[in-house]
């Protein structure tokens, strides 16, 4: 089995006692020399300020490739663009470009006056300034708010076409999900490398709900095997097994690289990391 690149996201801390567990995250996951790491935006843009310090912090101290999540919710065009001329200014020269989530308590997304209507107008406008490269979001599974699944792939494309160089997928739980995909991206004419998303299981209760808000669909072979897990206290053994066969089985049909959310807790994303044959730079300078 081919050695896979990763790459990790972050979550931009909001106390003190996060800062420190973003830290560890990185310190522990840092040294599998990820392509790149990204930084999330909070649903509604409600962590924009500490989106953008954390990024620049992590762009200056740890000589990580870093990438800004940047949305449509909650700024005019002229503030999203004056952000993104903030990370270029600091250095930082990936974007991964999103809608965006509605603010809390709103049930749909609905455009900022004066903003961006979507995410094709987003990466419009950030392609033209010629600063970053482009990364978005794809859905395996649909889009809660999509028609057919093929509004999904026609709405990727559509990103694609107006200056994106990259997509990640939300995550799954089984490979043949993001295969069918991805033949079906190859068949619309997406040429664009698709990254697989990945969310190791930290809590099942969590990951389910989660999936349910994204659409994502779990099967019944799933929840059936973290009951019984739950019950004789083996949750984390099955969430690191079920990962890395999925890791596995994504490697064997074709996929070079990997996308991991970590949700700032490391330990599970580096298991895997470590059964799939990625071990720190450190280790493989030890046995050169």
């Amino acid at each position: 089995m081919n050695t896979p690149k990763v790459s990790f996201e972050f979550f931009p801390p909001q106390n003190l006692e996060a800062s420190f567990r973003l830290w560890d995250t990185v310190q522990t996951l840092a040294p599998l020399d990820p392509t790149f790491v990204s930084v999330t935006y909070g649903a509604g843009g409600t962590t924009r300020d500490l989106t953008r310090d954390a990024v620049s912090t992590l762009h200056k101290s740890s000589g990580l490739n870093v990438a800004a999540h940047l949305t449509c919710v909650s700024a005019t065009k002229t503030e999203t663009l004056a952000i993104a001329q903030g990370f270029a200014d600091a250095g930082v020269k990936e974007i991964v470009a999103l809608r965006g989530d509605a603010p809390k308590g709103e049930d749909r997304f609905t455009p900022c006056k004066d903003g961006f209507a979507n995410s094709v107008e987003l990466i419009e406008a950030l392609a033209k300034t010629g600063d970053f490269k482009i990364r978005v979001g794809a859905y395996p599974d649909r889009h809660p708010e999509a028609a057919t699944s093929k509004a999904d792939i026609d709405w990727l494309k559509a990103k694609i076409d107006a200056g994106a160089s990259e997509a990640i997928t939300q995550f799954f739980f089984e490979a043949d999900t993001f295969f069918r995909f991805r033949d079906d991206c190859a068949k619309a004419g997406i040429t664009a490398p698709i990254l697989p998303g990945i969310l190791p299981i930290e809590n099942w209760k969590g990951t389910r709900n989660f999936a349910k808000r994204c659409g994502t669909v779990v099967p019944a072979w799933l929840s059936d095997a973290f009951e019984k897990a739950e019950r004789d206290g083996r949750s984390d053994l099955l969430a690191t097994a079920i990962c890395t066969e999925l890791c596995s089985d994504l490697i064997e049909g074709g996929v070079d690289a990997l996308h991991f959310y970590t949700l700032n807790r490391p330990e599970l994303t580096r298991d895997v990391c470590h059964a799939l044959g990625v071990v720190p730079k450190l280790e493989l300078q030890n046995v050169a």
